[in-house]
Parts: C-alpha cells; sequence; structure tokens
C-alpha cells in the first residue's frame, strides 16, 4: 500500500508541476507552481532548528524594529529563482492601529538572506475597523517579471523582480467580511483577482500583467463573501478557475471570466480554502466547520451550467474548523482541523483511513505541502511535523523555530522557506 501511495504521488506530482525545464526553482505563488501545495523536490530535511539551529541556513527579520506593531501577516513567501519575496505591514511606533499601516513587498536573497529591496506600496481605500484577519492575508504571486501584491487595504501592486513599482490598482467598491483573503491568481499576461465581498458587491476581475488595465471584470451579485483563493488547474484539457465560494464551487473560464458550471449550495463551501482537484473531482468545504459548512463536498468539474440536480458524488461531515487548505497526494487526501489533528481519507469516495491523529502544537491555520518522495510537511516557524504519506500514520519529525506564523510553506531548489511572526527562515541541507 505505501508502494502505490508514492507512485501515485510521483504521478500526481509530475501531472500538475508547471511545465517549465526549472519548475523546482520556483514557488511562484499560493500553495505552488500547482496551487495545490505539491513540489517535485526530494530529499528535503525532517528537522530543523534546535540548540544547533540544525538545517537553518540562513534567519533574517522582517521588520525595521521591534518597536513596530506587526499586522497579522498571514500571507505566505513565494520564491522566483534566485528571490524570495514576502509581504509585510506594520504599524511604526506612535502610530495608531486606527490609522492604516505601512504596506511593504520585501525581496531577499535564496542563498544567504540578504535583503535585495523593500518597496512601500501606499494602501488602498478600506480602513479595517476588524482586525483579525489583518492587512496581509493574500499571498503575492511571481511571472518572473513583476511581483503581484494585495493588501487588505483593497489595492493591488505589481512591483519588478529589481523592486519598481510599475503600477498600483484599487479593487472598488470594497465590501469585504472582516479582511480580504484571496490570492493573486497568474494566468498567461494577466493577473486574477477575486472580490468575493458582502451586500451582493462580489467580482472578479483579470488585470493586465504589464500595465495593470483591465481585461475583464465580472460582477458576482449571487455570490456571497468568502475568503478563498481560487486553484487555476485544468479539466478536460482547458483550464479552469476552480472558486469555492460560500454559495458552492465554481468552475469558470480564466479568459473572461464566464462561468463553466456551478453547484448551488445551501451549506457554505467556501470561506477559507482553496479546492483540491484531481481526475475530474474537485473538493471543498467551508473550512469554519459547525454550523457554517458542516460538510466537504467532492463534485464533477467536468460538468456544463448548474450541476447542482446532480448529487455530490461523495460529502464527508467537516465538524471542527480547518482553515488550512486539502492536500490530495496519490490517492488520499489529508486535512490539518482544529483542535491540532491530521485526517485521512481516500480521495475515490471520502471514506476514512485512519482516526484523526494529534499533532501537539500545531496551527489548522497552516496549509501543508507534499514533496515528491512521500512526505507531508505540515509546517511553519512554528510547531511543525513531516508525516509519511500513506494509509499508515507515521511521523517522520517535528520541529520548532519558535516564531509561529500562519503562512505556509515555500519550496523550492532543495529548501523550505518559512514565514514567522517577526523573521524569516530558509531550511535545507545545500
Amino acid at each position: 500500500m505505501m508502494l502505490r501511495s508514492c507512485t501515485c504521488l510521483a504521478m500526481c506530482v509530475s501531472l500538475f508541476v508547471a511545465a517549465t525545464a526549472a519548475a523546482s526553482e520556483h514557488w511562484p505563488g499560493w500553495r505552488g507552481p500547482t496551487g495545490m501545495g505539491l513540489s517535485d523536490e526530494k530529499g528535503l530535511p525532517l528537522t530543523w532548528g534546535g540548540k544547533e539551529q540544525s538545517n537553518v541556513r540562513w534567519k533574517v527579520p522582517l521588520f525595521p524594529s521591534e518597536k513596530v506593531r506587526r499586522d497579522q501577516n498571514q500571507s505566505s513567501p513565494i520564491v522566483w529563482g534566485e528571490r524570495v519575496f514576502v509581504t509585510v505591514s506594520y504599524w511604526s511606533e506612535g502610530v495608531s492601529e486606527k490609522e492604516y499601516p505601512e504596506h511593504h513587498v520585501l525581496c531577499f536573497h535564496r542563498d544567504d538572506g540578504r535583503q535585495l529591496w523593500d518597496v512601500k506600496v501606499k494602501p488602498g481605500p478600506w480602513k479595517l475597523t476588524d482586525l483579525r484577519g489583518g492587512y496581509t492575508a493574500p499571498t503575492p504571486a511571481c511571472d518572473g517579471h513583476r511581483v503581484y501584491a494585495a493588501f487588505g487595504s483593497a489595492v493591488v501592486a505589481a512591483i519588478t523582480v529589481e523592486g519598481k513599482e510599475a503600477w498600483r490598482k484599487e479593487m472598488i467598491p470594497f465590501d469585504f467580511d472582516v479582511a480580504w483573503g484571496a490570492s493573486p491568481i497568474i494566468h498567461g499576461d494577466t493577473v486574477i483577482i477575486t472580490c468575493d465581498e458582502m451586500k451582493k458587491a462580489s467580482f472578479l476581475t483579470a488585470l493586465d500583467g504589464k500595465t495593470g488595465d483591465v481585461r475583464w471584470k465580472k460582477a458576482r451579485p449571487d455570490v456571497d463573501w468568502a475568503h478563498s483563493t481560487p486553484l487555476l488547474a485544468k479539466v478536460g484539457g482547458k483550464m479552469q478557475l476552480i472558486a469555492a465560494t460560500a454559495n458552492g464551487p465554481q468552475g469558470i473560464d480564466p479568459s473572461t471570466g464566464d462561468v463553466i458550471w456551478s453547484f448551488r449550495s445551501d451549506k457554505r463551501l467556501g470561506d477559507t480554502i482553496t479546492p483540491v482537484h484531481r481526475d475530474g473531482l474537485v473538493y471543498v468545504e467551508s473550512g469554519r466547520g459547525g454550523g457554517l459548512g458542516p460538510i466537504g463536498i467532492a463534485v464533477d468539474a467536468t460538468g456544463q451550467g448548474d450541476i447542482s440536480k446532480t448529487p455530490p458524488k461523495w460529502q464527508i461531515p467537516a465538524p471542527t474548523e480547518a482553515f488550512s487548505s486539502p492536500l490530495s497526494v496519490g490517492d488520499l487526501f489529508y486535512r490539518v482541523r482544529s483542535p491540532g489533528v491530521l485526517t485521512c481519507r481516500k480521495w475515490a469516495d471520502g471514506t476514512e483511513v485512519y482516526k484523526p491523529e494529534r499533532l501537539d502544537g500545531i496551527d489548522h491555520a497552516v496549509s501543508p505541502v507534499a514533496s515528491a518522495d512521500g512526505r507531508i510537511y505540515c509546517a511553519s516557524a512554528g510547531k511543525a511535523y513531516v508525516i509519511k504519506a500513506g494509509p499508515i500514520f507515521e511521523v517522520l519529525g517535528s520541529s520548532d523555530l519558535g516564531d509561529p506564523g500562519r503562512g505556509a510553506p515555500a519550496v523550492a531548489a532543495g529548501r523550505i522557506y518559512l514565514k514567522g511572526s517577526r523573521f524569516l527562515f530558509c531550511i535545507g541541507t545545500r
């Protein structure tokens, strides 16, 4: 069984990793080249840190001073070649949290962590009154020319990889729930921005990557608020933008914004997570658990129009919170759920493979990633675990860098990048 799972993992990764000669050199956006947390790397470290700071190649501060007031800063690092990019927001000493924080895009060199540049982005028009989600939830994206950074003040900026602002665009209207959480998605020469909002103000737009001009914009008055980042995936030979909206999943043409298919539900099915796709099936759930969405469903993404009358292929209970996104590895899929447990189910029908296993101290908001040699990295700059993929639960290593943050790992060129609440870490043996 274990050999079969590892073989399926290798096949799954090879199918989805971006088709470039140097795919392992890049982790270009939220959840990496596949959008689903799959890496083609092998032999990544199983443990790091401790008294000897083993396998910690470098550690650099994210803020100019310990005296600044830090935002939630839930965004994840991304990597393009020799450059590592992160976004941060903070209030300088003496500045009230009732004011806009400073928004920054930072660039570090992957070899030694030296800062290459720091670009300050002017805040957008939305001032938060509730800071639970913060101004820095979206993860940036890079196409090799520009970094596209979204901030919760309802602004998107493009920064060249050399550190010059190319353009800045405010997202109007803005009426998000608590915060704006969806990350930019690159499709061809456009960057797609998801604004699922309250009071029927939702919209989806594609901006020209070079100029920021609107290529298309679609109002979505029937789509309720959500913080979910869509998944760009090939379904039936054609690309779809698969969105986990609050009202149910949708398949969208990323070139036009037109809805290809939709599944409407009276349950909330898209508050926080990015969908997972494999073999024509899409899995979504709310991530919030409880009354807001106590189920997860798998639906057929190969259909057309309203597919709501066709029952889901399968559904499962999702009783507790799981703000992280699911991970599909071979013929299994995994969820990190509250109160710090890992669940494992079969992708084909959702049946439970093993009972929830406790991972003490793990944050259920940190999305795991998988390497090509059958390892699952439930990793943050705080508590982290490496789990062996397969039908038997086995912990291969655990670590704690003492700097908890909710950013997901970035994996590129044999290294893991972890963004904590104060520092950025590079983990690797080479």
